[in-house]
């Protein structure tokens, strides 16, 4: 295994939905390809351009916005900071004008639906998400760069290997469980301390800190708009929004007036299990349900599964006393730690790993942190991610009409749940006794994706995504 230096601003990436590797990465891919432009002074020589979509990117694409993401990645708008609200005017003018401003920039005559190709039958063999942009320049000289969406809104160019910041060297190395383990036994501390040791390679402290609870507040602002946000999602499925009516149901005539009160209002309903357990599901939810009408959301460690890890902490918040920063920084610092081992052991694509490899991960991920926010040891936080993900494993990605909405934003509810099922559980076990261990779980689960049929990986081509009969209003 190559050394991969992860951070957890990798694993946590503010963007846009409604996926990470069909939506985001295909962003990330198309402003690369204007610094490739640019860094060669050509960006004004350009004459056309085309976009190749290959594989999964190609059969799911409509369902998750990879034409969408193209367009406004190609037109130099960024997805942490692009209004939402303005996606879907910014793609009607370049449908209308039939031009497209690279880098808002520079004017090309652009027609998606000629422009943008979706090779359904054709794959490119380093990865299912595959998407290749083409420029004639005006000389006539023809550019082509191909770029592969991994998973999380992590993007690879062809040709540029796989691993990066491999020259970095961080304090402590990790690339197994067996690692982590190692550094903890060797210098006591618990996860969270040696990631945060690790990221202060990067940067000070104070600024991962900063950080992590922007990333926090962008969790909790997804929550609160789709807790308050009805409707029908779009897509053409017709799938109504739910989180917005459970939230009424919940807390009927509450008053309230920002996230912090409407908390403190959820509160006072008390903590038994139906209660808890109906907020965790529309926690879980309401991200999901902003994630699916292309609203902000925070990668953890993908779009499909950004709902699990928020929904987590905000139990850990509400109903477990851990509202303090310090508290939520802990948590997010061990949560991607888990995540990025993950990656590096296996995958978080659903195009190569099925849903596993989503909502899996992320349940893994949130039952580790929240195992040792609630004072678990370290091997505890292990045990429980080994057991989040073992009754993951298998899981197939059947998106229906390749939308990110059935079965996707309910599998979130219960990776959440199974997510506080395992940290419970380990936190009454004694790890010593434990017959799996954290690398086996990540073997086996990269063993499984091997295995599985491409059908059930995010091709919509099997599952779910070819029993159900739709009719699609609007696809």
């Amino acid at each position: 295994m190559s050394y991969e230096p992860i951070s957890v601003f990798d694993i946590f990436k503010i963007g846009i939905g409604p996926s990470s590797s069909h939506t985001l990465g295909p962003w990330r891919a198309a402003q690369r390809f204007l610094e490739t432009l640019s860094s060669r002074n050509i960006l004004f020589e350009v004459a056309e351009i085309k976009v190749l979509l290959y594989g999964s990117l190609a059969k799911t694409g409509h369902g998750h916005g990879t034409d969408i993401a193209v367009q406004l990645g190609l037109s130099g708008d960024d997805p942490v900071t692009f209004d939402v609200n303005n996606i879907q005017s910014k793609i009607a003018d370049i449908a209308a004008m039939k031009e497209i401003v690279l880098a808002g920039k520079h004017e090309v005559k652009f027609d998606s639906r000629e422009d943008i190709e979706f090779l359904f039958t054709e794959s490119l063999p380093y990865h299912p998400n595959a998407l290749t942009f083409l420029v004639k320049l005006k000389n006539g000289d023809l550019i082509a760069e191909t770029f592969y969406s991994i998973g999380g809104g992590f993007v690879i160019k062809e040709g540029e290997g796989s691993v990066s910041n491999a020259d970095l060297q961080l304090t402590f190395p990790i690339n197994t469980a067996s690692d982590l383990l190692h550094w903890c036994r060797k210098t006591g501390l618990a996860i969270h301390e040696i990631v945060m040791e690790n990221e202060n390679t990067w940067r000070p402290e104070h600024e991962t800190n900063e950080g992590i609870l922007k990333i926090w507040q962008v969790m909790k602002e997804c929550m609160y708009r789709g807790c308050h946000t009805e409707g029908v999602l779009p897509g053409g499925l017709s799938v109504r929004r739910r989180a917005a009516s459970l939230n009424k149901k919940l807390l009927p005539g509450a008053v309230y007036k920002d996230f912090d009160s409407w908390v403190a209002a959820i509160q006072q309903g008390g903590n038994d299990f139906k209660y808890t357990l109906d907020w965790v599901s529309c926690f879980a939810l309401a991200v999901n349900e902003e994630n699916a009408s292309f609203g902000r959301v925070v990668t953890a460690p993908t779009n499909g599964a950004a709902g699990v890890i928020p929904a987590v902490l905000q139990y850990f918040v509400t109903f477990c006393n851990g509202h303090k920063d310090e508290s939520v920084i802990r948590f997010l610092l061990t949560a991607a730690e888990i995540g990025s081992i993950f990656k590096k052991g296996a995958t978080i694509s659903a195009a190569m790993g099925g849903c596993q490899a989503e909502i899996g991960v992320s349940s893994a991920m949130a039952a580790a942190a929240l195992t040792e926010a609630m004072g678990g040891s370290q091997r505890q936080a292990m045990m429980a991610a080994e057991i989040a993900m073992e009754h993951h494993l298998g899981m197939t990605c059947d998106p229906i009409a390749g939308l990110v909405q059935v079965p996707c934003i309910e599998r979130n509810t219960m990776g959440a749940i199974k997510a506080i099922t395992a940290s419970q559980l380990a936190l009454q076990s004694t790890p010593d006794y434990a017959k799996v261990s954290l690398d086996a779980v990540i073997k086996t689960m990269w063993d499984t994706a091997l295995d599985m049929n491409s059908k059930y990986k995010e091709t919509a081509d099997g599952g779910l995504a070819v029993n159900i009969p739709i009719s699609l209003s609007e696809c």
